[in-house]
């Protein structure tokens, strides 16, 4: 996901998608601790999303207070 898909979303959208990721990532990391994990990059790649959407929610946060 790209930053600027993030900064184009409302507040509550990239809320829902965070906790979206969140299930996800905790889904995965269930499965890789199993053994039964595919793709073991996956995990890097949603924890890098995770961190984007964050950034970019605190962004917009600071940009309100403001």
């Amino acid at each position: 996901m790209k930053p600027a898909e993030l900064r184009g979303m409302t507040l509550e959208d990239a809320r829902a998608r965070e906790g979206e990721l969140t299930k996800e990532l905790f889904s995965l990391r269930m499965r890789h601790a199993t053994n039964q994990l595919e793709n073991p990059l996956r995990l890097r790649a949603l924890r890098r999303d995770i961190a984007r959407i964050k950034t970019v929610l605190a962004e917009k946060e600071r940009g309100a207070r403001k």
